[in-house]
């Protein structure tokens, strides 16, 4: 039987990796960054999980930052992903152009919703907290052409209270774990 692929998302750490975001990534096969790094040490910690795409966010400077592209295409089994960090510049229909999703940060409220039968993912922020927003980021998980995403709330002592989003939009939660 086929195997989900698994893919972690994070956006918006600013620098600082979580111990918690380091246990929610593990098993992922792949990790998109979704910008706003803030220091190259982050790319390259979570690249001892997994591979990394990443992508430059409003507040990525720097020599190293310049190598990251604003936008990114990710294929994962046939699936396309479409990867920007503010979902207001984007300036593509997705829907016409094939992709299964977009994946976007920058307003590190975590959300996500189907328009045109593509999924909108925001994986919040898993940097320092602002704004007395959840610490988040999300994993998808792809079985053919299927998207599902699950958006882990992250908590101090490494609890993670997961809440899985469909692509059929219906929601469900678990207790902390």
């Amino acid at each position: 039987m086929n195997q989900p692929h698994v893919i972690g998302v994070i956006s918006d750490t600013h620098g600082l990796l979580r111990p918690e975001a380091v246990v929610a990534l593990q098993g992922s096969e792949l990790i998109i960054h979704a910008g706003d790094v803030g220091e190259p040490e982050v790319l390259d910690d979570l690249r001892k999980i997994a591979p990394v795409v990443a992508i430059r966010g409003n507040v990525d400077n720097g020599i190293w930052a310049q190598e990251l592209p604003q936008t990114r295409t990710v294929e994962i089994g046939g699936v396309r992903i479409y990867v920007i960090h503010n979902i207001n510049d984007l300036s593509v229909d997705v829907a016409a152009a094939g992709f299964a999703a977009v994946i976007s940060g920058h307003s590190h409220r975590p959300s996500t919703i189907q328009k045109n039968g593509v999924l909108f993912l925001n994986p919040g922020s898993a940097g320092p907290r602002r704004f007395n927003l959840p610490v988040s980021l999300a994993l998808l998980r792809m079985m053919g052409k299927k998207v599902e995403a699950q958006l882990p709330l992250l908590r101090s002592r490494l609890g993670v209270r997961k809440v899985v989003l469909r692509s059929g939009g219906g929601t469900t939660g678990a207790p902390d774990q």
